[in-house]
């Protein structure tokens, strides 16, 4: 009976990306007559189609910048945050636990506001470098509670054993902790992307000049452009989803393992 249930919700997720994969694979024509079908004849004229007006292409790029730069802030930032907290002897870390867990729980949208306020008063508005900053901050509760719960399972002994040695603690982090610590690190890069990559609000209200626009909210404008172009529109969705689905499968052999490690210690 489980597996059945676990079958079914399989199913139900997928139908979606059917649909947008046999669709971006037919014709104006062919979707017309055969929406739910598979395409008698596939075509990948419409996916080239997609990218030749150029701001796909464009909004892929500023996406991919926006994304790899946000994750590599943030990740670093989390691991250095993260390393004291889980393994340092450093009395407020549970208390530092506590407040990244509340952190956690606050919607990015009551943050809008004042950080519109603040971007426009430094004078940073529609920059690459606002919105890579605003992400990283709001991904950095997460981050640094997941990768403190990991770092907290590293045996002690190995930590003491670099002491010993005379090693000191940025030394023992980057020579113990971190080459221990890679299916963690991996599963904080691959869980950031996938939400720097879908999301829409703060790229909208941040990035308003058109030639800075990021992949998703592009599309938005692409759907309402062509939007008697169904084929069209799955193609350029198709083209926003293959990075993201590169990047788990690339990195799926630790994602598992970084998500179970911090559940228990020992």
């Amino acid at each position: 009976m489980r597996h059945i249930v676990l079958l079914t919700f399989t199913g139900l997720a997928l139908i979606p990306i059917y649909f947008m994969v046999v669709n971006a694979l037919k014709t104006n024509t062919e979707y017309a007559s055969n929406e739910l079908g598979l395409p008698h004849t596939p075509v990948t004229s419409t996916l080239h189609e997609a990218l030749a007006g150029g701001d796909l292409y464009r909004w892929l790029l500023n996406s991919t910048l926006i994304t790899c730069a946000s994750v590599l802030v943030s990740t670093a930032l989390a691991a250095l945050a993260a390393y004291p907290i889980s393994l340092m002897r450093w009395r407020p870390g549970r208390l530092l636990e506590g407040v990244l867990v509340a952190l956690m729980v606050v919607p990015p949208i009551v943050l809008v506001i004042p950080l519109f306020k603040m971007v426009v008063q430094l004078g940073q508005l529609n920059t690459y470098r606002s919105v890579i900053v605003i992400y990283a901050g709001l991904m950095l509760p997460f981050s640094t509670f997941l990768l403190a719960a990991f770092f907290a399972t590293i045996p002690p002994s190995l930590i003491e054993a670099a002491r010993i040695d005379g090693a000191r603690p940025l030394r023992i982090f980057e020579t113990v902790v971190l080459p221990l610590s890679r299916p963690a690190l991996v599963t904080v890069m691959v869980v950031q992307a996938l939400w720097v990559w879908n999301e829409v609000l703060i790229a909208l209200v941040f990035l308003q000049q058109s030639n800075l626009r990021t992949l998703m909210v592009g599309l938005t404008v692409y759907k309402s452009r062509y939007q008697l172009e169904v084929p069209l529109v799955m193609a350029g969705m198709l083209w926003a989803t293959v990075p993201m689905v590169l990047l788990y499968l690339l990195g799926q052999r630790f994602f598992i393992r970084g998500l179970t490690a911090g559940a228990t210690k020992g």
